[in-house]
């Protein structure tokens, strides 16, 4: 693969079993993360659209076993001298407690403070009916690029901490109660609209902006 100097890069990441001894399938953790950033790439290829910058849409493994694919990458980032103008982590996008509203939990403690200010902007535009606030979660891939010095955020499911009981068990299906598909097209909207906003766009002559929602 090639890099161009100034990449933009979206970040998610592939399910790893935690220390590889139990089986979790991954519904959430992370496959709700991963079918988010597919459909992205998804509604990129059906409009046409084109960036002014280079956009990376990237999954990692590795993570539970300590961040070993994202540091692995940002460290070669690091290495050729990229230039990133913003990393986007969506980590567990899709369960909320059935009395509780549609959120979505921002990094608290690892990242950029602007580029988590600009994804809870983007967010009262695009999908108001989120909840937003900070979540105590921490420690996925985008803290690989934080310690690098890119700027960088998570994205999560929840403001305050992990409320799936089926969080790293084999019960971490979709088809379960809680595991709500419209939250995730609600935060796949945001990480979208902030991939758009930072990198630039264009469209194709005859296609629009509500062809992207």
């Amino acid at each position: 693969m090639s890099y161009l100097p100034v990449p933009e890069t979206a970040i998610e990441r592939v399910r790893d079993i935690l220390f590889g001894l139990e089986r979790a399938p991954g519904g959430n953790d992370d496959g709700s993360g991963t079918i988010s950033i597919l459909n992205i790439a998804r509604r990129i290829r059906q409009t046409g659209i084109t960036f002014r910058t280079n956009v990376e849409l990237v999954v990692f493994a590795g993570e539970e076993q300590g961040l070993l694919g994202s540091k692995a990458y940002a460290k070669e980032l690091r290495e050729r001298g990229a230039n990133i103008v913003l990393m986007i982590q969506a980590d567990m996008l899709a369960y909320h407690v059935p009395d509780e509203r549609p959120q979505l939990g921002l990094a608290q403690f690892i990242g950029t403070p602007e580029v988590t200010q600009l994804v809870a902007n983007i967010s009262a535009i695009y999908s108001p009916e989120l909840t937003v606030g900070f979540t105590v979660v921490c420690c996925s891939d985008h803290q690989s690029f934080h310690e690098h010095g890119y700027p960088a955020t998570h994205l999560f499911e929840r403001a305050g901490p992990i409320a799936d009981p089926m969080y790293h068990n084999s019960g971490d299906l979709s088809d379960r109660p809680g595991y709500d598909l419209n939250q995730v097209r609600s935060i796949c909207k945001v990480q979208f609209a902030t991939l758009l906003h930072a990198a630039g766009f264009g469209l194709p002559e005859g296609a629009n902006l509500e062809e992207l929602d």
